[in-house]
């Protein structure tokens, strides 16, 4: 009786089923869902109507993207004819005056859609950044000490629930009196967002970082001891690797809410981003104003979107434990 030689043919058709399943899950599911809220938006859009027109639907919306853009083109060639111009000028005085000393301006024109998308970002991360270098070392402290904990556990605890707009105009004064400058290197309404978004930042990190640490694995502190390891060996090669889940966490939710605070902020602090965006077309009350506002809402969500996504990649790069990294 001879032996049936073995192959891997029976293996296909599972290999295949998976295949099947992941490309559902991860692109079919995802697309129907986008098409049936696409669809249910447009439906609904028409039946709204507002006192500047109707309810503008997602081929409005697609619309002023390029709208938005060849606004953004046209200001940029706008400020290339100005340079080009003030350097023609100066060559000009310097051929006839070598003694010249030129003084170049600033052209300043209107922000584009797209800067204040750019404008956003940057405050965005500068405050975000900003609360990083100031949570995550407090709140591996307050994980490592019970007594310090316990003292300053009343003090997040009071502060975590109060709105940081509520903080806006205390920071808008304070930053007002103590950023004085005549050529100032960023606007005071920048400074004034940047640090609202620093202090709604603060709490979640800080509390997912204490949690993270307090909780480490009792056997990694006795191969610590054991192994006699300085304080800061210890938090570098024990508390962090550890705790690194946890702190990310607390960075995930901390940016999430951040970039929805960034928007009001900028709202009331006039900061050229897209909350000052949204306002201003508010105010504007043309027929374009409603489909504008919309468009920054999607720009809005998208961008959050893709933060969340870069913070998730980050997470699965640095992170020892990759299910906690899984979405």
């Amino acid at each position: 009786m001879s032996a049936v030689p073995y192959t891997q043919t029976t293996h296909v058709p599972n290999k295949l089923g998976v295949l099947v399943r992941r490309t559902i899950e991860t692109l079919v599911l995802p697309l129907a869902g986008i098409v049936v809220f696409l669809v249910l938006w447009s439906v609904a859009a028409q039946k709204i109507d507002t006192s500047l027109g109707k309810f503008p639907g997602p081929a409005a919306v697609y619309l002023q993207f390029g709208a938005l853009y060849s606004e953004h083109i046209i200001e940029r060639e706008k400020a290339a004819a100005f340079y080009k111009r003030q350097e023609t000028r100066t060559k000009e005085r310097l051929a006839q005056d070598p003694g010249y000393a030129p003084k170049l301006r600033a052209y300043t024109g209107k922000e584009t859609f797209l800067d204040q998308i750019f404008t956003s970002l940057i405050t965005v991360m500068s405050g975000f950044l900003l609360a990083v270098i100031i949570a995550v070392p407090l709140g591996i402290a307050t994980g490592l000490s019970k007594t310090l904990n316990t003292a300053i556990n009343p003090i997040i605890q009071t502060f975590k629930p109060v709105s940081p707009l509520a903080w806006l105009p205390l920071v808008t004064m304070v930053v007002s009196a103590l950023y004085v400058s005549e050529e100032p290197m960023v606007a005071k309404s920048f400074i004034t967002s940047m640090i609202t978004v620093t202090l709604c930042c603060l709490w979640p990190m800080i509390i997912n970082t204490s949690v993270g640490v307090a909780a480490i694995d009792d056997d990694l502190l006795n191969v610590s001891r054991v192994l006699r390891l300085p304080a800061l060996k210890h938090i570098q090669k024990i508390v962090l690797p550890a705790s690194i889940p946890m702190i990310f966490t607390g960075m995930r939710l901390s940016l999430g809410i951040a970039w929805m605070v960034l928007i009001a902020a900028e709202m009331l602090a006039q900061n050229p981003g897209l909350g000052k965006f949204v306002w201003d077309e508010f105010q504007n009350g043309s027929s374009d104003s409603l489909s504008r506002i919309m468009t920054a809402i999607v720009v809005i969500g998208i961008i959050g979107f893709l933060l969340d996504r870069g913070m998730l990649q980050l997470q699965r790069f640095v992170s020892w434990d990759k299910a906690s990294a899984s979405r």
